[in-house]
């Protein structure tokens, strides 16, 4: 389903919602527990609402982050807005664990941030970074990254994902690789990536990763999004197959193409696919 769909859906759901609430007197604001984590939301943004629906946000990669972490791994969550699988990976790392968050917006930074307070037996596990990832240190940072999906109309939003761009003033620009030495070179498990188009960069700048540890990565392949900041489809697959990896399928675990012609051909235009890409 593409993503406007499934935005569309969770307007409808949201209205309902938003009127009952409001009917009792509660506001968009909460604060709830779902996944033994705690979560402070704003019901009108799309992540948070599907949180607050039963924790139903990305429900397969969910499933799928439990099947491959296990107690003391040290994972990254690049792209991890509000923390919806930020909080998840920390309790499956456990105590002896470690997870990198990474999140260049500062409007989901902030709700990064607060969630994290809120879990304080787990906040001690992750290690909250405010910057834009990219090739190299001191890279061009973008004026702003999509982190919003606002269940409300509004001018502005992307044409096909209904992603509303927010501000990255506070995010510096890092490579993976030098905060990883920065961070003692810790033996990285797994990357679970979601960034909407700036894969291509982000994995030129952990080429050390990509070539010696050779982690896990759980991802979004959207190939729109990557015409749209310059890159494609076939120059992921290089960066990733280059490095001995193949792609499966995130939900079934069946082998997916390795080329980007019939790849793509599973992708509609607007769609996206979640994968898992193994060495």
């Amino acid at each position: 389903m593409k993503t406007a769909h499934k935005i569309a859906l969770a307007r409808a759901v949201y209205q309902v919602v938003h009127l009952h609430r409001k009917i009792v007197g509660l506001t968009d604001r909460t604060v709830v527990s779902r996944g033994g984590a705690t979560f402070q939301l704003d019901l009108a943004q799309g992540i948070d609402f599907a949180i607050y629906l039963g924790d139903i946000f990305e429900r397969n990669t969910k499933k799928a982050l439990r099947n491959l972490i296990a107690a003391g791994d040290v994972v990254l969550d690049i792209g991890a807005n509000i923390g919806a699988h930020t909080l998840q990976l920390a309790k499956l790392v456990g105590p002896a664990g470690r997870v990198l968050a990474f999140e260049p917006t500062d409007f989901a930074f902030r709700k990064l941030q607060r969630n994290i307070e809120l879990n304080p037996g787990l906040a001690s596990r992750i290690t909250a970074y405010n910057c834009f990832l990219a090739a190299q240190n001191g890279d061009p940072l973008p004026d702003s990254i999509y982190s919003s999906w606002p269940l409300i109309a509004e001018p502005e939003l992307h044409a096909k994902h209904l992603g509303r761009a927010m501000p990255t003033k506070s995010a510096s620009t890092r490579s993976v690789d030098s905060v990883l030495a920065e961070a003692g070179d810790p033996p990285v498990r797994l990357v679970k990536l979601d960034v909407d188009g700036f894969e291509c960069e982000i994995l030129r700048g952990a080429a050390k990763l990509l070539s010696v540890q050779k982690p896990l990565f759980v991802m979004e392949l959207a190939p729109y999004v990557l015409e749209e900041r310059g890159a494609s489809l076939g120059e992921l697959l290089s960066l990733l197959t280059s490095n001995g990896y193949r792609l499966y399928d995130e939900r079934t675990q069946q082998p997916l193409p390795s080329d980007a012609a019939p790849l793509q051909v599973l992708i509609a235009d607007g769609e996206s696919i979640n994968v898992i890409a193994r060495p």
